[in-house]
This record gives structure tokens, sequence and C-alpha cells, in this order.
């Protein structure tokens, strides 16, 4: 028969037993807490009480080795990174359309056929002026216009249309001038005034000296003149030879010119000498110079005027004619 003692030593066995059963679940959601969320939950065998083989009774609500599954914690997944776009995810600007080149409007007309008034004469006046256009100018643009606007275009590689654009129309004004009362009006020039044709006898020179480049020496005046297609140009004195030693006469042609001369006969300077027959030469004389008329050559055409021999010698060329006459 059971005594009391006993039956009080059996109910203290099992609440100890429970409070062990209750102390054991308790602490398992703590740990779980303290756990690292990267570490796997405990599973339910290492977080279970230890085994009550060894107690008195067992349990009448169960046995304390089974534990919640509740307790187990749970895993955290990593949540999934959104990967950044790479350069071909990013939108390729679209390029900007090139803007088409709109050609360029045609020049504007100034004149054309059928037009008239006195800008038409100015412009036919223009034209005429450097030969596009002949005859009398008018107000009208008719067919004589425009076939000279077409000389005029193609010629300098213009469109040939006949119609004076403002390329045209602005070329002709800067190749020409500003026509004048007379121009516009038709009325013809007048032919300038010829001066009057110097005459042999007027410059004393022979009839033989009107042609050709020609030394012209008149033994009579005693004058040398320079004569070009029979026009004089400018004269000066001259000596001759004395009756022994005389000038010759007649047509010559100067066949040499030398600057600094002496005389192999007489040992003389000849300077600018310009020899047309033998030893005989056109040239300079100091002597001459110095006592004039009053000496004479030996044969030679003395000149005093020193800076007109030397102009005469600097024109005159190998071949020029020399005409000594009476």
């Amino acid at each position: 028969m059971t005594t009391r003692a006993g039956v009080a030593r059996r109910l203290l066995a099992v609440g100890a037993a429970i409070a062990v059963a209750l102390t054991a679940t308790a602490c398992t959601p703590d740990a779980a807490v303290t756990a690292s969320p990267t570490k796997v939950a405990q599973s339910s065998s290492a977080t279970a009480p230890p085994s009550s083989a060894n107690s008195p009774t067992e349990s009448p609500t169960g046995s304390p080795s089974e534990s919640p599954t509740s307790t187990a914690v749970p895993t955290t997944s990593a949540q999934p990174l959104t990967p950044e776009p790479t350069v071909t995810d990013k939108p390729t600007p679209t390029a900007k359309p090139t803007p088409t080149t709109k050609p360029a409007p045609p020049p504007a007309i100034i004149l054309e056929q059928g037009d008239t008034g006195p800008k038409v004469r100015a412009f036919q006046a223009r034209l005429r002026q450097i030969g596009w256009f002949a005859g009398d100018v008018s107000d009208r643009y008719g067919t004589k216009t425009v076939a000279a606007v077409r000389g005029f275009q193609a010629k300098r590689g213009y469109p040939v249309t006949g119609q004076a654009d403002e390329r045209t129309y602005d070329k002709l004004i800067a190749m020409t001038r500003r026509p004048t009362a007379d121009e516009l009006a038709n009325v013809k020039p007048k032919p300038p005034e010829a001066k009057p044709k110097p005459t042999a006898v007027s410059w004393d020179v022979d009839e033989r000296c009107m042609t050709g480049r020609v030394m012209c020496i008149s033994k009579s005046t005693r004058r040398l003149t320079w004569v070009v297609d029979g026009v004089p140009q400018y004269g000066f004195d001259v000596r001759f030879g004395s009756d022994e030693l005389p000038t010759r006469e007649g047509v010559f042609s100067v066949y040499l010119k030398k600057v600094d001369v002496i005389s192999n006969l007489y040992h003389t300077p000849m300077p600018y000498s310009m020899f047309f027959s033998g030893g005989q030469a056109v040239h300079y004389s100091s002597n001459f110079a110095r006592l004039g008329y009053s000496g004479a050559s030996h044969g030679c055409v003395n000149v005093r005027n020193k800076p007109l021999l030397i102009q005469l010698y600097n024109e005159v060329r190998i071949g020029d004619k020399v005409v000594v006459h009476w």
C-alpha cells in the first residue's frame, strides 16, 4: 500500500520534469532571434529537451521530448539585384536630318525684249561703247538689242538668254562709262582736228627725208633735222668740212655707232660718233662748241649741242638713213 510520502515524492518528480521541459521550449525562440540570418536554423532535435527516460513517471500531456516545429528560424533569402543597363541598352540618338540646299533663285531680269524707255537707250549706248551694238540707240528693246546681249553673254560664259539679267547688267555697267548726251542723242563725234603736217620747206628738209627714219642734214641752213615718217622731231646746228676736206653729199645709212672714238688720221676725239660714209660721221665737237663757224671739220658733221646729240644717238638705229643736201 502506497504511503502518502511516496505519493508526494512522485508528484515532486513529475513537477520537476515538467519544469525542465518548459524551460527548454522557452529558450528556443530567443536563441533563434539572436542567430545570424545567414546561418540555417537549428533542427528541432538540437533544441529538444533532455530525454525523460529516467523520469519516474510520464507526463500526462505527452512526452516532453517533442518540440514544436514553429521554433525553426526562417532562412532569409537574398533579394535579386536589378542589373544596370549596359551601353547597348541606352537609346541610340537618331541623326538629325540634313537640310536640303535650296537651289539659288535665278538672277532678276533688269531689261528684256519688249521693254521701252530711257533706261533701254542708256543700256544700248553702253553696249555700243564696247562694240556690241551698232547704229543708233533707241528707247525700245528689240531683236537687235537681244542679239547684242546674247553675244555679250556668250563671250563671258553666261547663260545666253538675250535678257539683261542682273549679272549681265552689272557686268556691262562695270565695263563701261555713263553715256554722254551726244551718245544718247546719236550725235556723231567730231573727228579730231588733224595737225598740219610739216612741209619740207618749213623745216628746210629735202624731199628724200620724208620717208622712214632720217638724219636730214642741210648745208645751206647748217642744220641737222631728225625726221621720222615725214614728221620732223627736233634739230640743231652743225658744221661741215673745209673746201679741201669737204663733207660728202648724197643718201647714206648709219653703219656704225660708237661713244668713244679717236680719229686715226687726226688723233682728235670724236664722241658719240654715228658713221655714215667712209670715216665721216656725225659726232660731238668741243672745238665747234668753243669756236663756232670760224673753224671747220676734216669732213665730219660736227655738233655742238651735246645733250641733243646724246638724245639723237640713243634714238638712231643701225641702218637709219642719212641725207646730206644743199
